[in-house]
């Protein structure tokens, strides 16, 4: 998803950065991990207890990380590899630092708890080229046939400076935007729970499309078309029309659509540096153990059972047959897996959240990078006359056509570099799912080449295409939930889940985290807080404890809970 309209609000250099804590559950994760006195710690009789943990995501490999530092022995199940959707591929015979970004590749600097890890194992980020973005040298919108090239906005005809404004007072109008993200920024938690228990109650049946029509600033159809195409922040939102309008306005609000930056060399590194690091602050295991010494490198297989057993135990079979048994388990796999491709007992959790799970709404998306051998892009165009124009042959690309989104990833003057030539979500992802990679190489070719008639893109290619459909990769199933209206409710049981002593004495034990349990789906630092929450509940059951000065998520519950809305 790419855009062209920028925020709602001019950013300023606060003294606190705002936070993707979300108006939901304002609770600021990153005060949490950066505190002297850690996260929390548990009885010395617990130590070296196992405890499963399902999936070697991001949320997976953070939950287990934390769980080792304070003195348990994670068991981490993988059924693919460790990173999840934090996934970074190479070029079959190319140079191997020439990479593409099949999952998550851009990262706002909002996801303060997930800065606290990419800092913690030494990663380097970089400005990455959203369309208009100081990091982006061009841009080019093509709409029905007609193109126009940009290097800010202002380059842009007035409907789209009319479009941007009609999303500002939109925004401010039915949302309490500036004042919901004056809030954020200064971390007013009282005044952001007052004005998202009006929003919520309000706009939980709403869609997003619903909104912008309820909206006398988007009256135009024309300008819905074009909002919908190009969108704002992190894209042509037009495939997100149909999902609630909360979904979006936790984007806006906590800033998750700007500034984005992407990680030098892939985004797979961190939970891959996360799996081999050896913490100099640990509990019970001596220095130099890391989470890959505790499974001799390499993560179990995949769990193809789960059930629970005497004493409210897991029991998990993995796809060897191998079956162990555990006081404590945290899934943070697909959800949807726990209906298919893993054997559940109906006992695992109370009905109400495998309703929520079967409810919960995935989201397609599909992408395709090709290796260049330079970044031809910057040479500078002619006209007929061959007199310079002072454009760029090529630009980052929003379009109407098949492609949508064309990224241009480069990797300094001269060097070999990256076109991701599409990037697609929902319906426009579905279209690419018969088509092999050459395939779809093929029609992205022909619908660039439409808008940029005299760049012969193919020649520049040095190597095969990769690419992805999350919808189709058997352990996702789609790239991140999303809930459509009315999915509040089913959110809040899922993302609650951590707080066990609310349910059944026999319902307990297994914890859910992961991006899609969070209220931010789609952004890693949603996985990052889910498993923090679900440490905090492991240790809890445990009977561990954070320390006074530093109250843990489910410590300060009752004060910040979300919103509950009636269940009749």
């Amino acid at each position: 998803m790419t855009s062209t309209v920028p925020n709602a609000v001019q950013h300023t250099d606060a003294a606190e950065p705002i936070t993707m804590f979300g108006p939901d559950f304002p609770y600021a994760y990153d005060d949490f991990l950066a505190h002297p006195a850690g996260i929390g710690q548990i009885p010395a009789t617990e130590h070296g207890t196992e405890v499963a943990v399902i999936g070697g995501g991001l949320s997976g490999i953070v939950a287990a990380y934390e769980l080792m530092k304070m003195g348990l022995k994670p068991v981490v199940y993988e059924a693919d590899e460790i990173g999840g959707r934090l996934r970074t591929v190479g070029f079959e015979g190319c140079d191997p630092e020439l990479t593409a970004e099949m999952g998550a590749m851009r990262f706002p600097p909002s996801s303060t708890a997930l800065q606290h890890y990419i800092d913690l194992v030494g990663l380097e980020t970089k400005p990455f080229p959203n369309p208009l973005s100081p990091a982006t040298p061009s841009t080019v919108v093509d709409l029905k046939g007609e193109s126009h090239y940009a290097r800010t906005i202002a380059d842009l005809p007035q409907v789209y400076r009319d479009v941007m404004d009609a999303w500002n007072r939109c925004l401010d109008e039915g949302a309490d935007f500036s004042d919901m993200n004056r809030a954020m920024r200064e971390r007013d938690v009282p005044r952001i729970r007052e004005i998202w228990a009006k929003l919520v109650q309000k706009l939980d049946n709403q869609t997003f499309y619903g909104f912008l029509c309820d909206s006398d600033a988007f009256k135009s159809f024309r300008h819905r078309e074009i909002f919908g195409q190009v969108g704002f922040g992190t894209g042509g939102w037009d495939t997100d029309f149909p999902n609630s309008i909360l979904e979006i306005l936790r984007v806006v609000y906590t800033e998750a659509d700007d500034h984005h930056r992407g990680i030098v060399g892939g985004s797979q590194q961190l939970p891959l540096r996360l799996w081999d690091r050896e913490p100099q602050k640990i509990v019970h295991w001596p220095l130099g153990t890391s989470l890959s010494s505790l499974h001799d490198g390499e993560p179990r297989p995949a769990v193809t059972r789960l059930t629970r057993t005497a004493g409210n135990r897991i029991t998990v079979t993995d796809a060897t047959g191998d079956i162990r048994t555990y006081p404590a388990a945290i899934f943070t796999g697909q959800s949807w897996l726990l209906l298919s491709k893993i054997d559940c007992d109906d006992a695992l959790f109370p009905i109400d959240h495998w309703t929520a799970m079967e409810r919960t709404h995935y989201m397609e998306s599909s992408k395709l990078f090709v290796p260049v051998d330079r970044p031809f892009w910057l040479d500078k165009a002619v006209d007929d006359r061959g007199v310079p124009t002072g454009r760029d042959v090529m630009s980052m690309t929003l379009t109407d056509r098949m492609t949508r989104g064309t990224y241009l990833l480069d990797n300094g003057p001269g060097e070999p570099a990256v076109i991701c030539l599409s990037y697609t979500w929902c319906d426009d992802s579905l279209k690419w799912l018969p088509l092999s990679p050459n395939e779809r190489m093929e029609v992205m070719l022909k619908s660039l080449g439409e808008i940029y008639r005299d760049v012969d893109i193919r020649k520049h290619i040095i190597g095969s295409p990769v690419t992805v459909s999350w919808e189709n990769e058997p352990y996702f199933m789609g790239a991140f939930k999303a809930n459509l209206p009315g999915h509040y409710r089913y959110q809040r049981r899922l993302f609650t889940h951590f707080m066990q002593d609310r349910l059944p004495a026999d319902k307990r034990g297994l914890f859910l985290a992961g991006d899609d349990i969070s209220w931010t789906a789609g952004w890693a630092e949603g996985a990052v807080q889910t498993a923090l929450n679900a440490v905090w509940g492991v240790m809890t059951q445990f009977g561990g404890a954070t320390d006074a000065t530093n109250p843990g998520p489910g410590d300060v519950f009752d004060d910040i809970a979300p919103v509950e809305l009636p269940e009749d």
